[in-house]
């Protein structure tokens, strides 16, 4: 069976600067990663390769079984959930109006627009919608304007959307950002439900911080200065030494409830 992404050589140069160098990784369908490293590390930049909306330098690309440069990346992506705190989600009108409710929101994700296409949301569509976002608790958020929506809220929202088209894999840049502790709390828990409920989904989490990386975390991949230094199992890459080496700091590791912890050593 074909893995959910595979990265060969993996080279990525934007005007003659390395922004990813020599990358080789394999994820299995149902498999959860989370990305780690400091920041330049090349982690938005590998993400934005899985999500094919980038192609490689140099090396070879196959998401779901299709290779970068010899398929239809408008079909492929219908395959791919994103979700990015950059992603313009509806079209700015909308919002300025109050029109674009969090359900306007995540029925885009059907059509993988920007406008909601109206015509082609029917019953199927919107009951679709509603049970996307009481699956990530946000079920009375329906007719509440996006705009008005909390940053966890529209967290959550965001999540909501990129499912709605059934994605074979999930990928999600730096989700957490601008969250306060609570909310960041929810959208672990919402994610950890994903994981038990949808176990054919194949999920990958670019954040920062490790308090952010859920319990049902599987594998973990670890870069620096543009390289990955590790990637395998969870528990095998999240050690002290590891995450040490990766941020060029001596970090004291703690696991508890399924969950990792992280603080610097003084000396």
């Amino acid at each position: 069976m074909d893995a959910a992404l595979e990265m060969d050589d993996v080279t990525i140069r934007v005007v003659g600067r390395t922004l990813v160098a020599g990358a080789r990784w394999r994820v299995e369908h149902g498999q959860h990663w989370v990305i780690l490293g400091p920041n330049g590390a090349g982690k938005t930049t590998l993400l934005s390769v899985a999500a094919a909306v980038r192609h490689p330098t140099s090396g070879t690309v196959t998401v779901l079984g299709r290779r970068l440069g010899r398929v239809d990346l408008r079909e492929l992506r219908r395959d791919i959930g994103l979700v990015a705190a950059s992603q313009r989600l509806v079209d700015e009108t909308l919002l300025e109006e109050e029109q674009a409710t969090a359900l306007t929101v995540v029925l885009t994700g059907h059509t993988g627009t920007s406008a909601p296409l109206w015509d082609r949301y029917g019953d199927a569509e919107r009951e679709r919608a509603h049970r996307m976002l009481a699956d990530l608790g946000c079920k009375d958020l329906a007719d509440r304007p996006f705009l008005v929506c909390s940053q966890g809220e529209r967290a959550r929202i965001r999540v909501a959307r990129a499912l709605m088209a059934d994605p074979a894999i999930l990928l999600l840049d730096e989700p957490f950002a601008g969250l306060d502790l609570p909310a960041r709390e929810d959208l672990i828990g919402a994610l950890e439900d994903l994981a038990a409920t949808r176990p054919g989904l194949t999920t990958v989490l670019v954040t920062h911080h490790l308090e952010e990386v859920p319990a049902t975390t599987t594998h973990a991949l670890l870069m620096r200065d543009t390289r990955i230094v590790a990637a395998g199992p969870a528990g095998e890459v999240l050690t002290g030494p590891g995450l040490s080496d990766c941020f060029g700091r001596s970090l004291r590791l703690d696991h508890a409830d399924g969950r990792w912890y992280a603080r610097a050593l003084r000396r």
